[in-house]
């Protein structure tokens, strides 16, 4: 009984504090990310398809991930996820599938992406989802919703990506009581390259019934296989850090972030990237 109420305290908690285990508050996917504050808008990876869907127009390769989070070491709380970024001609399709909690408080999301990218520049992407919760018979049961979300990436400088992203265009509503809703969340965030081995990410992120989060992170690499990461952020306070292995088309990601009263969560991330077919080589070759 004890274990439960825990439980049930801390997914409010988590709720009401944005942690990375709210799907339904879309927080950031990939442990990239979560070791840099969660600074994720103008990044552009596999996980652009939750992150923000224009950085799937950047996206040349065929690629897939998985990530593990777990707040506060507790099982229950933990979100898993599967990621796929497709390009075809003319841009890139996403699709994610994730899932967060346990048997009496879960959440899962479909979503289906795709991103643009008009010459080297910018990049634009939506992406339609399907989301379900259930919350324990006695309060929603299970509810469905369709939620839509765009973003937009834009590379005006040399080694400046800048982006937004807004999640919940339609405003979906969760229950008729109370014209309860899911929230409309919108982003705006930057990262630039000092050079090959130092990135800095910043990002403003605000829940128009809220206060907002200030998130910043920087990534140093300082050899070619090995990324380090830090990160902090603000409603809630947290700090982030961890590390990254880039070994050929493999991707492997470990970070965790760290409250004050609740303790770590970590996270683990694989993506793997496929090769460019030799056939489309001898194309390009050829059209060259």
């Amino acid at each position: 009984m004890k274990k439960t109420l825990l439980i049930t305290l801390l997914i409010f908690t988590s709720a009401i504090c944005h942690l990375p285990s709210a799907i339904a508050d879309n927080s950031p996917l990939g442990a990239r990310s979560a070791g840099m504050g969660n600074a994720s808008v103008s990044l552009a990876d596999v996980w652009s398809v939750q992150n923000n869907q224009a950085g799937l127009g950047f996206q040349k390769k065929f690629s897939a991930g998985i990530v593990y989070q777990n707040p506060f070491l507790m099982k229950e709380l933990s979100t898993k996820a599967f990621g796929l970024a497709a390009p075809v001609k003319g841009g890139t399709f996403g699709v994610l599938v994730s899932s967060f909690g346990y048997s009496q408080f879960s959440q899962n999301k479909i979503a289906l992406a795709f991103g643009k990218s008009f010459g080297e520049k910018i990049s634009a992407g939506i992406a339609m989802d399907y989301m379900s919760m259930k919350f324990g018979d006695a309060f929603y049961g299970m509810k469905n919703f369709f939620v839509a979300e765009m973003g937009i990436q834009a590379k005006p400088l040399k080694n400046l990506t800048l982006g937004v992203h807004v999640f919940n265009l339609t405003k979906a509503k969760l229950a008729s009581y109370n014209d309860e809703r899911i929230p409309t969340i919108m982003r705006i965030g930057m990262d630039y390259k000092f050079s090959q081995k130092v990135l800095l990410a910043v990002e403003a992120e605000k829940d128009i019934d809220t206060k907002q989060m200030l998130k910043a992170g920087i990534e140093y690499r300082p050899v070619n296989v090995l990324y380090v990461r830090a990160g902090v952020a603000t409603n809630p306070s947290l700090s982030c850090f961890g590390f990254g292995i880039n070994l050929k088309q493999f991707k492997l990601d470990i970070s965790t972030t760290y409250h004050s009263a609740l303790g770590f969560s970590p996270h683990v991330g694989l993506i793997y990237e496929f090769e460019k077919s030799s056939k489309n080589e001898n194309d390009t070759k050829i059209t060259k």
